[in-house]
């Protein structure tokens, strides 16, 4: 083991070969999830000057378990690492049942990946399928109800790569694993983060108090209004004069206050290029054919500028307990 000078040294020189003009990126298109011994995607070689990497359009689809942490601690290790183990295993098998090749597990994340033949569909079915297994099954076996999940989807072209260093002995197995670059990972990663997730959110608006003067009663009452429903209760009119349609409205008063509301997300969440491909794929699909797959509010997340589309969808026949 050399001094971190020579680390320093030994580092600038291969990051300049490794950026150069030199360093050549060969590239293979494919339509199969390639694995890590994939001879066609290889380490950055500083010898030969190249990396093999492969390029794949397809669905990318992530899924773990909300609230994680606190589930930690909450509950006794032995308990977690059970309900970890249970998760794990039955999601690499769900994402086996539509074809889904795992290619990460960190914590309780996993990542699945899809031949490019039918991958909209199957990356839904998955998704379907996953949230069922979830909702009904880890859930019957697992104190509390606690296990929900978020599962988050996109589709486009991602490179695949090899990145680390070769090493010899045990460490060798550790430093081996695919890379996938682009923005169907990056995408479906947060897409993952924001579904199946309660949100309260507080702005500041104008409020509207309205006072009604009960004429039979001789009562007067104050009702606390915003000020979108206070306008919709206005006649229209060319005059400086107000028309109340309530005929008790008297008199008004405004003032700056902040109002208050929470809301959930589907614990399914994709992509519009992943509906559109469901679209062309199978439109007869049932999830699609009966509209359960519904476009989310764009304030809701933000963060995504394009359409985003989600839904609560289950397999019913995990319903039964038995």
């Amino acid at each position: 083991m050399g001094s971190i000078m020579d680390l320093k040294k030994s580092l600038d020189e291969e990051i300049e070969l490794i950026l150069s003009s030199d360093y050549e990126i060969v590239v293979t298109n494919t339509m199969f999830v390639p694995t890590v011994d994939d001879l066609l995607i290889t380490y950055p070689n500083l010898e030969t000057m190249q990396q093999k990497v492969k390029l794949i359009e397809t669905c990318v689809l992530y899924i773990d378990i909300r609230r994680s942490t606190e589930l930690n601690l909450t509950h006794r290790k032995e308990i977690v690492t059970k309900l970890y183990s249970a998760f794990i295993r039955s999601m690499v098998k769900a994402a086996e049942q539509y074809g889904g090749k795992v290619r990460g597990i960190v914590g309780d994340r996993v990542m699945v990946v899809f031949d490019f033949y039918q991958c909209c569909t199957n990356a839904l079915n998955t998704a379907i399928l996953m949230h069922s297994i979830s909702e009904y099954l880890l859930n019957k076996h697992f104190n509390k109800n606690d296990i929900k999940c978020g599962i988050g989807i996109d589709y486009g072209k991602m490179i695949v790569s090899k990145n680390g260093i070769i090493k010899r002995g045990s460490e060798n197995i550790s430093n081996k694993s695919l890379v996938w670059l682009g923005r169907p990972a990056n995408i479906a990663s947060k897409l993952t983060d924001a579904a199946n997730k309660t949100t309260t959110i507080s702005k500041t608006e104008t409020i509207i108090e309205e006072r009604h003067e009960y004429k039979y009663s001789k009562e007067t009452a104050w009702y606390k209004r915003n000020i979108t429903n206070f306008l919709d209760d206005l006649d229209k009119t060319f005059t400086t004069v107000i028309n109340h349609k309530n005929p008790n409205f008297t008199s008004f008063i405004h003032y700056p206050g902040i109002s208050t509301y929470s809301f959930t997300t589907p614990p399914i969440l994709f992509t519009e290029d992943v509906y559109e491909g469901l679209k062309m794929e199978s439109p007869e699909d049932k999830a699609l054919v009966n509209g359960w797959w519904k476009i989310q509010s764009q304030e809701l997340l933000s963060e995504f500028k394009e359409k985003i589309y989600g839904g609560d969808v289950h397999f019913s026949f995990f319903e039964n307990s038995n």
